[in-house]
């Protein structure tokens, strides 16, 4: 099979993949209708711009449609910004100032327009040839480059401020869906910077050298699609449950510093003595709105309060009695029988793998192995 032959076959795979789940995504019933919308117009995007294989076949030379396919690249970050940004906050909502996100993408175009859409076939054919000397494409060669790194760096500080709020406001489900999300980006990343690199040698006399990494990269995206699948179905939730109002209590801190110490310690006095009566971290979608109203304590001052002047986040804090609860169980002969599964789910965890995380961070030894212990020594 020769390398044309490849090339159109992983690419017709390809497409098929990427248009199947971005059908999935746009027609299944779910609450979340705006985050798959935009990860379906992700995947189109993306199989529009790895088309070129396919597009050759029936075209005689460049194009305005084939060049015009060739820039929707620049749509392809921002999209996926959009889509990280729609996962991590539940009140997300389409806004017009996302249409900022478009400039790279028309300014292309329109500098393109002069030399290129507007001129003839001929002209075309020669602007293509000696494409390396074209101030037009180079320009757009390295803001395609520049608008990668600059939009993953503000992704990852998005997902880094997403899970601090997350941390420092609910106490219900664990970190492995902020995980797989910053995987999944971490992914993206590596395979943007593997595209650099073939458009780096796309535009020098190695030209066959980015034909070979095309291969590659046409047959890692339906890995990447297939993985985003396996992944989406197992963590249908994500966060979802971060108000993009939230501030961190960094900047809280900063903002007010008027706090008496005299009503912080009065303020620490009432939250644990309403931890130990009332027990309300056995609820396990526990939010530290939940216990301010419950308290009649500002939201504001309980924030600080836990996050800052106690030096733990409200997850950490939470989780500290669930694992004091569940370390009381364990301790308790006349529950020897009472398996960990049952212990996690009574004390307001709601995964395994959360509790043993939680436990082994607080104790040094997992739940099982605790209790092994305990065991050991009433011999």
């Amino acid at each position: 099979m020769d390398k044309l032959d490849l090339l159109g076959v992983v690419t017709v795979i390809s497409l098929f993949v990427s248009f199947f789940l971005a059908f999935f995504l746009l027609t299944v019933k779910t609450t979340h209708k705006s985050s798959n919308r935009i990860f379906a117009f992700f995947l189109i995007i993306s199989a529009i711009d790895i088309s070129e294989p396919l597009v050759s076949l029936f075209s005689d030379g460049p194009s305005n449609l084939g060049m015009l396919r060739s820039t929707v690249s620049f749509l392809q970050i921002p999209v996926f910004y959009l889509y990280v940004l729609s996962v991590c906050y539940s009140d997300f909502k389409w806004k017009p100032k996302y249409f900022l996100h478009l400039i790279p993408f028309l300014v292309v175009n329109a500098l393109l327009t002069p030399r290129f859409y507007s001129v003839d076939l001929a002209s075309k054919f020669d602007f293509i040839v000696n494409r390396q000397n074209m101030v037009e494409l180079q320009f757009t060669h390295w803001l395609f480059h520049l608008q990668i790194m600059v939009y993953f760096a503000a992704i990852f500080l998005l997902l880094r401020r997403a899970k601090k709020l997350y941390l420092e406001n609910n106490s219900g489900g664990d970190l492995s869906s902020y995980q797989w999300l910053f995987q999944f980006t971490g992914v993206l990343t590596v395979f943007y910077l593997v595209v650099i690199l073939k458009n780096i040698f796309k535009f020098s006399d190695y030209t066959y050298v980015s034909d070979r990494i095309k291969i590659g990269i046409l047959v890692s995206q339906l890995f990447i699609i297939c993985w985003y699948l396996y992944k989406a179905l197992n963590h249908p939730g994500l966060f979802r449950n971060i108000d993009s109002r939230l501030k961190l209590v960094a900047d809280m801190v900063l903002e007010d510093q008027k706090t008496e110490p005299e009503t912080l310690n009065d303020d620490l006095l009432k939250l644990k003595k309403y931890m130990s009566d009332e027990k309300p971290f056995l609820d396990p979608a526990l939010t530290i709105q939940d216990i301010s109203e419950a308290m009649n304590v500002p939201f504001r001052e309980l924030s600080v309060l836990i996050n800052h002047q106690l030096g733990q986040h409200f997850y950490d804090f939470v989780n500290t009695y669930r694992i004091e609860t569940a370390m009381e169980i364990l301790r308790d002969p006349s529950k020897s029988k009472v398996t960990i599964l049952e212990i996690l789910y009574e004390v307001g965890f709601n995964s395994k793998s959360s509790f043993n995380t939680a436990f082994k961070k607080h104790t040094g030894n997992t739940p099982t192995e605790y209790r092994k212990s305990l065991q050991m020594n009433t011999l």
